[in-house]
């Protein structure tokens, strides 16, 4: 039986929020909401959609987990050679969207990106499991191949260069990146799709606007 798209639907009910509730920091509230997310086993709760703009003009998005929150910014590594190393280098604002449904939550977050240090990169990168280091190795990411075969023998060819248990150097072509945040918006799913969103946006790189807005 083919499922009508139309008619599915989800009350939401189990919270609600207030502005009165919220953190007067959008960083300590959103680093509340993911505490509580991995406490309630939300899948992949570090998973955020990254939307970026096109070389072209068009916007486009995808999934990629956060590796930590650094002077209030919002980290993530990447190969800067992939598609969305060319957007953030093209165009530096982007957006992130966390979704917990578990929580009945949403977060999504408005700034502008910039590479992280080389050292802190370089960090990062060795704390990797091995497998992970030769994948950064291996992949042209977002690159054509010809076939799973060709992507297999990369893989042999820098496990032989680096075996297991020596040194894996970090591509010069992988690295970090970080969102510095002007917009949050903070979504709690509420009944009759009257859902709770409160925002914090940034007023002059020195004060946190708190408000309101319509479901």
């Amino acid at each position: 039986m083919k499922t009508n798209l139309a008619d599915i639907r989800k009350d939401y009910s189990s919270r609600n929020l207030d502005t009165k509730d919220v953190l007067s920091s959008p960083i300590e509230q959103f680093s509340l909401w993911l505490n509580q997310a991995i406490e309630a086993g939300a899948l992949e709760a570090t998973a955020m959609n990254l939307a970026t703009v096109h070389t072209t003009g068009k916007p486009t998005s995808r999934i990629v987990l956060l590796k930590g929150i650094e002077h209030a910014e919002f980290v993530f590594y990447t190969n800067y050679h992939s598609h969305k190393g060319e957007d953030i280098a093209h165009q530096s604002l982007a957006a992130l969207n966390f979704f917990w449904p578990e929580l009945e939550r949403q977060v999504r977050i408005e700034g502008s990106i910039v590479k992280v240090s080389a050292e802190e990169s370089d960090a990062y990168f060795a704390s990797r499991p091995y497998g992970s280091k030769i994948g950064a190795w291996v992949s042209d990411q977002s690159k054509e191949i010809a076939s799973r075969e060709e992507l297999e023998k990369k893989v042999s060819f820098y496990q032989n260069k680096y075996p297991e248990g020596s040194t894996v150097p970090r591509p010069a072509h992988w690295g970090g990146y970080t969102l510095k945040p002007n917009y949050f918006e903070f979504w709690q799913g509420r009944p009759s799709r009257l859902h709770d969103r409160i925002v914090y946006d940034l007023e002059g790189d020195i004060r946190w606007n708190v408000y309101r807005i319509c479901p």
